[in-house]
């Protein structure tokens, strides 16, 4: 599993790590079922603090992209509620979607940009 950190950002290092993971999940990279490194592995191979990795795996867990179990570590289980999904997704667009509209960007600008990312989730 590949992950980069950008360390000159200003998104928290657990959302990069948690926002990479469900990247891997929606192009396949990471199936079902498949384990995610150990907490002390991630943090010493990607060079960051064990706590970073746990509050990502934590906010994983707490989203629906993996289970947690003591002997297993952190494996990718895919909580499927579309219904909750589907909300969670719109308050998150509503907010995207006004700070676009701030922008001048058009409807037609956001299918178009939509229609582009889903691809690379296809």
């Amino acid at each position: 599993m590949l992950i980069e950190i950008d360390f000159n950002s200003d998104e928290a290092i657990y959302m990069q790590l948690t926002n990479q993971i469900i990247m891997g999940i929606a192009t396949s990279r990471l199936r079902e079922g498949d384990p995610l490194p150990s907490v002390r592995q991630l943090a010493d191979t990607i060079g960051i603090n064990m706590h970073t990795v746990n509050k990502a795996y934590s906010v994983l867990r707490q989203e629906g992209f993996v289970t947690i179990d003591r002997r297993r570590g952190a494996v990718v289980n895919i909580d499927v509620d579309k219904i909750k999904a589907l909300q969670e997704m719109k308050a998150n667009l509503t907010v995207l979607l006004a700070r676009g509209c701030c922008k001048n960007i058009t409807r037609e600008e956001v299918h178009q940009l939509i229609d582009e990312i889903f691809e690379e989730y296809s």
